[in-house]
Protein backbone atom coordinates (compact mmCIF):
# COMPACT_ATOMS: atom_id res chain seq x y z
CA UNK A 1 0.00 0.00 0.00
CA UNK A 2 2.47 2.47 0.61
CA UNK A 3 4.83 1.16 -2.02
CA UNK A 4 1.81 2.27 -4.32
CA UNK A 5 1.32 5.82 -2.56
CA UNK A 6 5.31 6.81 -2.94
CA UNK A 7 5.40 5.67 -6.37
CA UNK A 8 1.79 7.67 -7.02
CA UNK A 9 3.64 10.94 -5.69
CA UNK A 10 6.61 10.17 -7.33
CA UNK A 11 4.87 10.23 -10.71
CA UNK A 12 2.20 13.06 -10.57
CA UNK A 13 4.84 15.01 -8.94
CA UNK A 14 4.49 18.46 -7.20
CA UNK A 15 1.32 19.66 -9.44
CA UNK A 16 -0.13 16.14 -8.66
CA UNK A 17 0.37 16.93 -4.81
CA UNK A 18 -0.78 20.28 -5.04
CA UNK A 19 -4.12 19.45 -7.21
CA UNK A 20 -4.90 16.76 -4.74
CA UNK A 21 -4.39 19.01 -1.67
CA UNK A 22 -6.14 22.03 -3.33
CA UNK A 23 -9.10 19.53 -4.73
CA UNK A 24 -10.11 18.04 -0.94
CA UNK A 25 -10.10 21.39 1.09
CA UNK A 26 -12.64 22.48 -1.45
CA UNK A 27 -13.99 20.91 -4.33
CA UNK A 28 -16.84 18.57 -3.44
CA UNK A 29 -15.88 15.85 -5.11
CA UNK A 30 -12.38 15.23 -3.39
CA UNK A 31 -13.90 14.08 -0.39
CA UNK A 32 -12.45 10.19 -1.13
CA UNK A 33 -8.35 11.80 -1.79
CA UNK A 34 -6.14 10.80 0.35
CA UNK A 35 -5.25 13.81 2.04
CA UNK A 36 -3.39 12.57 5.55
CA UNK A 37 -1.56 9.96 4.19
CA UNK A 38 -0.37 11.73 1.02
CA UNK A 39 1.04 14.64 2.96
CA UNK A 40 2.78 12.46 5.32
CA UNK A 41 4.06 10.25 2.61
CA UNK A 42 5.20 13.54 0.60
CA UNK A 43 7.04 14.57 3.68
CA UNK A 44 8.98 11.40 4.09
CA UNK A 45 9.88 11.55 0.66
CA UNK A 46 11.26 14.71 1.47
CA UNK A 47 13.50 13.53 4.25
CA UNK A 48 14.88 10.73 1.46
CA UNK A 49 15.87 14.16 -0.61
CA UNK A 50 13.07 12.52 -3.22
CA UNK A 51 11.40 15.79 -3.07
CA UNK A 52 12.02 19.10 -1.92
CA UNK A 53 10.67 20.23 1.67
CA UNK A 54 10.12 23.83 1.45
CA UNK A 55 8.47 23.55 -1.97
CA UNK A 56 6.24 21.10 -0.72
CA UNK A 57 5.96 23.16 2.77
CA UNK A 58 4.78 26.17 0.26
CA UNK A 59 2.75 24.70 -2.02
CA UNK A 60 0.88 22.66 0.34
CA UNK A 61 -0.30 25.28 2.52
CA UNK A 62 -1.07 27.58 -0.54
CA UNK A 63 -3.10 24.85 -1.97
CA UNK A 64 -5.45 24.36 1.11
CA UNK A 65 -5.91 27.60 1.31
CA UNK A 66 -6.73 28.33 -2.04
CA UNK A 67 -8.86 25.33 -2.17
CA UNK A 68 -11.22 26.67 1.09
CA UNK A 69 -11.40 29.79 -0.30
CA UNK A 70 -12.86 27.96 -4.32
CA UNK A 71 -14.95 26.15 -1.40
CA UNK A 72 -16.32 29.21 0.04
CA UNK A 73 -16.95 30.91 -3.16
CA UNK A 74 -18.71 27.87 -4.10
CA UNK A 75 -21.24 27.35 -1.09
CA UNK A 76 -21.47 31.45 -1.73
CA UNK A 77 -22.87 30.96 -5.18
CA UNK A 78 -24.85 28.27 -5.15
CA UNK A 79 -26.55 28.51 -1.45
CA UNK A 80 -29.14 26.16 -0.36
CA UNK A 81 -29.63 25.08 -4.03
CA UNK A 82 -27.10 22.40 -3.29
CA UNK A 83 -28.94 20.83 -0.96
CA UNK A 84 -32.08 19.72 -3.43
CA UNK A 85 -28.68 17.89 -5.73
CA UNK A 86 -29.23 14.12 -6.50
CA UNK A 87 -26.78 11.75 -5.32
CA UNK A 88 -23.87 10.13 -7.31
CA UNK A 89 -21.25 8.53 -7.28
CA UNK A 90 -19.37 11.79 -6.19
CA UNK A 91 -21.94 13.66 -4.17
CA UNK A 92 -23.86 12.26 -1.40
CA UNK A 93 -26.25 15.04 0.09
CA UNK A 94 -25.93 13.19 3.85
CA UNK A 95 -21.92 14.21 3.70
CA UNK A 96 -23.20 18.23 3.28
CA UNK A 97 -25.72 17.89 6.15
CA UNK A 98 -23.49 16.24 8.39
CA UNK A 99 -20.64 19.05 7.93
CA UNK A 100 -23.21 21.51 8.60
CA UNK A 101 -24.47 20.39 11.94
CA UNK A 102 -20.60 19.53 13.03
CA UNK A 103 -20.47 23.36 11.72
CA UNK A 104 -23.06 24.40 13.68
CA UNK A 105 -21.50 22.41 16.68
CA UNK A 106 -18.05 24.21 16.71
CA UNK A 107 -19.07 27.22 15.33
CA UNK A 108 -16.06 28.67 13.14
CA UNK A 109 -13.46 26.49 14.65
CA UNK A 110 -14.77 24.12 12.35
CA UNK A 111 -12.11 25.42 9.62
CA UNK A 112 -9.27 24.41 11.24
CA UNK A 113 -10.73 20.88 12.87
CA UNK A 114 -12.39 20.25 10.19
CA UNK A 115 -8.63 20.25 8.22
CA UNK A 116 -7.97 16.73 9.81
CA UNK A 117 -11.32 14.85 9.51
CA UNK A 118 -11.87 13.25 6.15
CA UNK A 119 -15.17 14.50 3.70
CA UNK A 120 -16.01 16.88 6.76
CA UNK A 121 -12.38 18.98 5.56
CA UNK A 122 -13.96 18.87 1.93
CA UNK A 123 -17.55 20.51 2.69
CA UNK A 124 -16.43 22.44 5.44
CA UNK A 125 -15.58 25.77 3.51
CA UNK A 126 -18.52 24.94 1.35
CA UNK A 127 -20.94 25.04 4.30
CA UNK A 128 -19.26 28.23 5.40
CA UNK A 129 -20.10 29.90 2.33
CA UNK A 130 -23.48 28.60 2.22
CA UNK A 131 -23.78 30.18 5.73
CA UNK A 132 -22.60 33.74 4.77
CA UNK A 133 -19.61 33.24 7.35
CA UNK A 134 -17.93 36.69 7.40
CA UNK A 135 -15.24 36.56 5.32
CA UNK A 136 -12.51 37.97 7.07
CA UNK A 137 -13.00 35.14 9.75
CA UNK A 138 -12.66 33.02 7.62
CA UNK A 139 -10.18 33.35 6.03
CA UNK A 140 -8.36 33.94 9.62
CA UNK A 141 -9.48 30.37 10.61
CA UNK A 142 -8.49 29.24 6.72
CA UNK A 143 -4.80 30.52 7.27
CA UNK A 144 -4.54 28.47 10.80
CA UNK A 145 -6.11 25.25 9.35
CA UNK A 146 -3.79 25.69 6.45
CA UNK A 147 -0.84 26.22 8.44
CA UNK A 148 -1.21 23.27 10.68
CA UNK A 149 -2.29 20.74 8.23
CA UNK A 150 -0.46 20.93 4.76
CA UNK A 151 2.65 22.18 6.69
CA UNK A 152 2.10 20.14 9.61
CA UNK A 153 1.03 16.90 8.54
CA UNK A 154 3.54 17.41 5.58
CA UNK A 155 6.60 18.03 8.22
CA UNK A 156 5.83 15.08 10.75
CA UNK A 157 6.22 12.83 7.51
CA UNK A 158 9.56 14.37 7.00
CA UNK A 159 10.50 14.59 10.64
CA UNK A 160 10.13 10.69 10.89
CA UNK A 161 12.18 10.37 7.92
CA UNK A 162 15.28 12.47 9.45
CA UNK A 163 15.05 10.74 13.47
CA UNK A 164 14.01 6.99 12.85
CA UNK A 165 16.69 5.05 10.92
CA UNK A 166 14.89 2.71 8.20
CA UNK A 167 11.47 4.60 8.76
CA UNK A 168 10.23 3.12 5.41
CA UNK A 169 9.86 -0.13 6.91
CA UNK A 170 7.31 1.31 9.53
CA UNK A 171 5.54 3.76 7.13
CA UNK A 172 2.68 1.07 5.94
CA UNK A 173 1.48 0.78 9.58
CA UNK A 174 1.87 4.22 10.51
CA UNK A 175 -0.55 5.59 7.62
CA UNK A 176 -2.91 2.90 8.42
CA UNK A 177 -2.77 4.51 11.95
CA UNK A 178 -2.64 7.98 10.63
CA UNK A 179 -6.37 6.73 8.39
CA UNK A 180 -7.47 5.50 11.67
CA UNK A 181 -6.77 8.62 13.62
CA UNK A 182 -8.39 10.96 10.77
CA UNK A 183 -12.01 8.49 10.85
CA UNK A 184 -12.17 7.79 14.69
CA UNK A 185 -14.24 11.10 15.15
CA UNK A 186 -16.84 9.91 13.21
CA UNK A 187 -16.31 6.17 14.90
CA UNK A 188 -16.56 8.20 18.10
CA UNK A 189 -19.83 9.88 16.83
CA UNK A 190 -21.81 7.22 15.38
CA UNK A 191 -21.40 5.01 18.27
CA UNK A 192 -22.45 8.99 20.72
CA UNK A 193 -25.72 8.96 18.68
CA UNK A 194 -28.04 6.15 19.28
CA UNK A 195 -30.53 7.54 16.27
CA UNK A 196 -27.97 7.56 13.72
CA UNK A 197 -26.71 3.67 14.64
CA UNK A 198 -31.12 2.75 14.57
CA UNK A 199 -31.13 4.56 11.16
CA UNK A 200 -28.22 2.23 9.73
CA UNK A 201 -29.78 -0.79 11.66
CA UNK A 202 -33.06 0.13 9.91
CA UNK A 203 -31.45 0.64 6.54
CA UNK A 204 -29.36 -2.88 6.44
CA UNK A 205 -32.21 -4.67 7.54
CA UNK A 206 -34.62 -3.25 4.20
CA UNK A 207 -31.38 -4.06 1.86
CA UNK A 208 -31.24 -7.78 2.70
Amino acid sequence: MHLDLRELIQQIGYIGIFGIVFAESGLFFGFFLPGDSLLFTAGFLASQEILSLPVLLIGCFISAVLGDNVGYAFGQKVGRKFFQKEDNFFFHKKNLIKTEEFYKKHGSKTIVIARFIPVIRTFAPIVAGIANMHYPSFFRFNIVGGLLWGVGVTFAGFALGKVLPGADKYLLPIILLIIFISILPGIIHFLQDPELRSSLVKGFKKNK
